[in-house]
């Protein structure tokens, strides 16, 4: 059992400001999208009203978490092997993160730190108390080793001592760096920098993370643009990219949205469906986003040749709002459709959509995720990414058994 201490903050608030990148900046009061969770009868809950902008009051007392950690170890069948320290926040802000890694080292397992930028470390000394404290994974926002860069695009008030930090991380811990690539900024000679010194300190890899600045690339929260002047480096230049950095060096490299190299995911299963997949012959529409349109026809073709996917323009399919189911032609929809898990629609609202032409369609959601992209496959193996992807599909085709024509 993996156990979370989420210490809670406040995006912009409790990271010392926000990065020029960072998905949370600009964001405006929002109407709630609707979303699986929503009651039945009205639109609005805490997920799809509150929590997918995180919008929460600040860090958390020590005390706070301490309690939401004695309260899931008292309730857990198992003891954990594994404890993840992270918040919507910046961890390396969290004021008692000191004093929390203390507590937590008194259960003798490893301790993660969830994503830190480093921005709330002061002294490299930081770093050697958290090891000391059985530190033992972390997930590091390097962005660049170039301080100015980190100092202008993070807004990271002391580079320098970060980067130390995270020099003295690399000697101890599984460090797993992230990158979001903003084309002419961090790219190019200034990424393979990056990814020198990254290797020369030891890291286990790196997730590179592509720069998002438009609605159909997930920003649906009015805050579109994220940084003027900046056009978002097409998807499948991107996951070139990651290829190309991934053949250059000994680590372990992958992409979000797009890939994973050294194992073909996301979609791992693509390569061979019929081996890993029941076939179904029922008939039935899935709607999916831009990004894995071309994977999932892949698949279906083989295993469902009566199913079709028709993918939205909006590029990651959980980010869906209704305006993108409104947005397609219902020609191309069967008499049972499939909508993504975790679409920000209400489900009355997706039924009428779909229905708009006077046909009534049977609409139900599918599993939450189909596949894992490159931030959750970098610590994952093979066979666990397959796994997951053969639960999930065959969940989804059980439904299409189900309420298929």
């Amino acid at each position: 059992m993996e156990l979370l201490a989420d210490v809670g903050g406040k995006p912009g608030v409790d990271c010392r400001g926000f990065c020029s990148y960072c998905y949370f900046k600009k964001v405006k009061d929002f109407t709630p999208f609707g979303c699986r969770h929503c009651s039945p009868l009205s639109t609005g809950c805490d997920y799809c009203g509150r929590a997918i902008a995180e919008r929460y009051p600040g860090f958390k007392p020590l005390l706070r978490v301490a309690q939401d950690i004695q309260a899931t170890l008292t309730m857990s069948a198992t003891d954990p092997d594994k404890v993840t320290i992270s918040g919507a926040g910046d961890v390396s802000c969290y004021p008692d993160l000191g004093d929390l890694a203390e507590l937590l080292a008194s259960l003798g397992v490893p301790i993660h730190l969830g994503y830190t930028s480093g921005k709330g470390f002061d002294n490299r000394n930081d770093a050697d108390a958290l090891i000391e404290n059985n530190v033992r994974e972390v997930s590091f926002t390097v962005f660049a080793t170039e301080p100015g860069l980190r100092k202008r695009y993070m807004a990271d008030p002391s580079p320098e001592v970060s980067l130390e930090c995270l020099t003295t991380f690399c000697s101890s811990c599984d460090v797993y760096g992230a990158a979001v690539i903003i084309p002419g900024v961090n790219d190019g000679a200034v990424l393979r920098k990056t990814c020198d010194d990254l290797e020369d300190m030891g890291a286990k890899g790196l997730i590179l993370m592509r720069f998002a600045n438009r609605e159909k690339e997930g920003l649906i929260l009015g805050n579109t643009p994220l940084m003027r002047g900046i056009a978002s480096q097409p998807v499948e230049s991107f996951k070139e990219l990651v290829s190309v950095i991934n053949g250059e060096y000994d680590m372990r490299v992958t992409g979000t949205p797009l890939w994973d190299p050294t194992i073909g995911s996301p979609f791992y299963v693509a390569s061979n469906p019929e081996h890993y997949l029941p076939r179904t012959g029922k008939g039935a529409t899935l709607i999916t986003g831009e990004v894995a349109g071309p994977y999932l026809r892949s698949i279906f073709k083989r295993i469902a040749p009566n199913v079709n996917v028709v993918n939205t323009e909006k590029e990651i399919a959980c980010l869906i709002t209704l305006g993108d189911i409104q947005q397609l032609s219902l020609k191309d929809m069967q008499e049972t459709v499939i909508i993504p898990g975790r679409a920000l629609a209400h489900d009355k609202d997706i039924s009428e959509a779909l229905r708009a032409d006077g046909t009534y369609r049977i609409v139900r959601r599918g599993p939450e995720q189909l596949t894992v992209d490159g931030e959750m496959s970098i610590s994952l193996t093979r066979d666990e990414i397959l796994q997951r992807e053969i639960d999930a599909f065959t969940e989804l085709i059980r439904t299409i058994e189900a309420v298929g024509i």
